[in-house]
């Protein structure tokens, strides 16, 4: 008997030593952290105690180092602690967000090489976060990663919404399948790229997003991306289990790291509602407060541009077709013959001045402004543009002086074709010369292989490329919206003049052959959860031979659909796509993108399926109006609504921008109907959209 107490006393000692136990404050997630075989660190999680990550290892493998930090731990400490704070986003979906969580550091020590790794886990009410953190130390300062090997174990056979891993692009349509299926699903998933360079059958991409076949959503992500490689997540599709496969470099190592520094938060949303996914700011709460300490010059826009009619090839961003190729400051561009078809020229620009002062849109963006745009693509050409030399037909004081008498921004457009170390090279110089115009915000390109060659989009030295690019422009007080540049991981809440971001497949896409028409019912479900999204929305003609009779794309949207996306896609820089004269086509319409707001004081989250449909209101800024959307995916649909989100004994008028009975995105896209009614908290609306579909409502105080 003495034996047996004993032994009992010995195992509960082993459990506290080597196990810990974290809870979400509301006590729904629990996780399980523990030392396994050999001393290797692993973690479990459960949500309403069903298990959501079986036994999953944690550690990284390091280069040319005969002892990696996988294994051979045993716990020196552990501390836990809980925050609850609320913070105040300078713009965003909601006034005000509410940071809580407990958290748990565990330090383990290395017995062999007595190095120090610290893991931190941070459990939110709606998902886990956790991170590397190597202190400063003896026998731990320069070291170089060869994978990081972060597990990701799932139970089942989940449903997954995914793209393929890919170390230069995201910009691919999302698949639906079981994990299983992934890798005979790969190559049918994988569309061209101007650069993209994939690693397995059975690598996707975060943000990933998952259902269970018990109805539990689970999402996969990273939070804080700086001064590392981009993650993405290799399947065992045996075992199905996902483990972090980092963006090498040029000689094919992952990461360079010196201590004291952290990885990335990995990230674990769960829930059994899809709404809590959509209105989870865990990603944001994991990053760094707000280090910009004047922001008044961050303000949300709303914009139309020169770009949609060269996207769809009706008009050209290069100037002349003279020459097979340009060097800038060589190149005799005054003598040259203009081509006929250049876009970017000062009477045209004219025009989008006055259509935008018309209408009370903040900002003009123009493309194909400046020399280089002949060559620019795909020759890996280092000096391919300066960033502030015009061509002939585009007269930057005049415009500047033009769109200074209308009230109008303009906004900057910097293609770098990926020539990073020449884009630095000019950093200064391009952002004096936008404060010297008065260019608030700039839209930064990387289309191609990056320069130097061999690097990656989303390699180490790459991000930190796109990171310093953002501080720089910070100081010269200018908004960055960064195209094919790595996927946003909350940083924005750090620095908040990144207010936009493609990395994604966009609304560009369209005119590309097509995206799939519930595309935009994933894309809140995965990539926006790290950051607002430029998807560029407000199509009208869907049909894009009537613009460019060689291209035969179709948009797959309704014009509803189109509307909508101001509310699903959140963004607080948002574009009106299309070209004038498509809105002047269908004014009552385009009434609604003139009137929806772009910064909110709330969201209300109302109904969610992720491949299927997403419904959602928000109130605009400062004032007590609503505005709702809803895109629907490939079937037709009843979408039934209450109001009770309105102000108690107040009157609004509700105006209804709703798919045609008989629309439908490839054979009616452009058959809407509009409708007004009297509205209170008490209200409910029945509402039907069509596939590929959706509506808009704005609702507006009657005072």
């Amino acid at each position: 008997m003495k034996k047996l107490i004993i032994l009992f006393l010995v195992t509960v000692s082993v459990w506290s030593i080597n196990a810990q136990e974290l809870s979400s404050p509301d006590g729904d997630l629990k996780m399980k952290f523990s030392l396994i075989e050999n001393g290797s660190p692993a973690y479990q999680l459960f949500f309403k105690d069903k298990l959501v990550i079986k036994s999953s290892k944690l550690g990284l493998e390091l280069v040319n180092d005969k002892k990696s930090l996988l294994d051979d731990f045993t716990i020196a400490d552990s501390e836990v602690d809980s925050y609850n704070q609320t913070w105040k986003p300078v713009w965003g979906e909601v006034s005000e967000i509410t940071n809580h969580y407990n958290e748990l550091a565990i330090t383990l020590q290395q017995n062999e090489t007595d190095r120090i790794m610290i893991v931190r886990f941070r459990l939110f009410n709606d998902g886990l976060g956790f991170r590397y953190e190597f202190p400063q130390q003896k026998n731990l300062t320069y070291f170089t990663i060869k994978e990081e090997h972060t597990q990701f174990a799932m139970t089942g056979d989940h449903t997954a919404f995914w793209i393929p891993g890919d170390y230069d692009s995201q910009e691919y349509d999302y698949t639906e399948s079981k994990l299983s299926e992934i890798r005979g699903l790969f190559d049918k998933a994988l569309t061209d790229n101007a650069s993209q360079e994939q690693f397995s059958k059975t690598g996707v991409q975060t943000a990933l997003m998952m259902k269970t076949d018990e109805d539990l959503y689970i999402n996969l992500h990273e939070a804080a991306l700086i001064d590392y490689s981009l993650m993405n997540l290799n399947l065992d599709d045996q075992k199905f289990v996902f483990e972090s496969w980092l963006t090498p470099d040029a000689q094919g190592n992952k990461g360079y790291l010196q201590a004291p520094c952290t990885s990335p938060w990995r990230t674990i949303m769960v829930s059994d509602k899809a709404e809590d996914i959509l209105a989870s700011p865990m990603i944001l709460n994991l990053n760094e407060p707000c280090k910009i300490e004047d922001t008044s010059w961050i303000k949300p826009m709303k914009y139309v541009g020169v770009w949609w009619e060269m996207i769809t090839g009706k008009s050209s961003w290069s100037y002349t077709n003279d020459f097979p190729a340009v060097k800038l400051g060589e190149t005799d561009y005054e003598n040259a013959t203009p081509n006929g078809t250049h876009g970017a020229t000062t009477e045209h620009v004219k025009e989008y001045i006055d259509f935008a002062a018309k209408h009370g849109f903040d900002g003009v963006l123009v493309e194909g402004w400046n020399e280089g745009w002949e060559d620019w693509f795909g020759q890996s050409k280092d000096y391919v543009f300066d960033f502030v030399t015009p061509y002939p037909d585009f007269d930057v004081e005049e415009i500047h002086e033009y769109a200074k008498s209308k009230g109008v921004k303009m906004i900057m457009h910097h293609e770098t074709s990926s020539a990073v170390r020449n884009y630095e090279r000019h950093l200064d110089t391009a952002y004096q010369f936008m404060k010297k115009y008065d260019y608030p915000a700039v839209k930064s390109g990387y289309v191609g292989d990056i320069l130097p060659r061999g690097e990656h989009h989303y390699s180490q030295w790459i991000v930190n490329h796109y990171q310093y690019a953002v501080e720089k422009a910070a100081q010269y007080q200018i908004m960055v919206n960064a195209h094919e540049a790595v996927r946003p991981t909350g940083i924005c809440r750090t620095y908040p003049n990144l207010i936009g971001n493609e990395s994604a497949r966009g609304t560009e896409f369209q005119a590309f052959g097509g995206s799939k028409p519930n595309h935009v019912t994933v894309l809140p479900f995965t990539r926006l959860l790290g950051g607002p999204m430029d998807y560029t929305p407000g199509i009208f003609e869907m049909d894009i031979s009537k613009l460019n009779p060689n291209n035969n794309s179709h948009v797959n949207a309704t014009i509803a659909n189109q509307l909508a996306l101001y509310v699903t896609m959140y963004s607080p820089l948002q574009m009106a796509a299309d070209l004038p004269e498509n809105y002047n086509r269908f004014p009552d319409a385009f009434q609604f993108i003139k009137d929806v707001a772009v910064d909110w004081d709330d969201s209300n989250y109302i109904e969610a399926e992720p491949g299927r449909y997403i419904t959602i209101a928000r109130k605009a800024k400062g004032t007590n109006d609503w505005f709702v959307g809803n895109v629907n995916g490939v079937e037709k649909r009843t979408s039934e609504i209450s109001l009770d989100f309105l102000e108690q004994g107040k009157k609004y008028k509700a105006t209804i921008y709703a798919d045609a009975k008989n629309a439908h995105y490839k054979t009616n896209p452009q058959a809407y109907s509009i409708t007004t009614k009297k509205v209170t908290h008490k209200s409910k609306l029945k509402l039907e959209s069509a596939p590929g579909g959706g509506y808009a409502i704005s609702i507006i105080e009657i005072k």
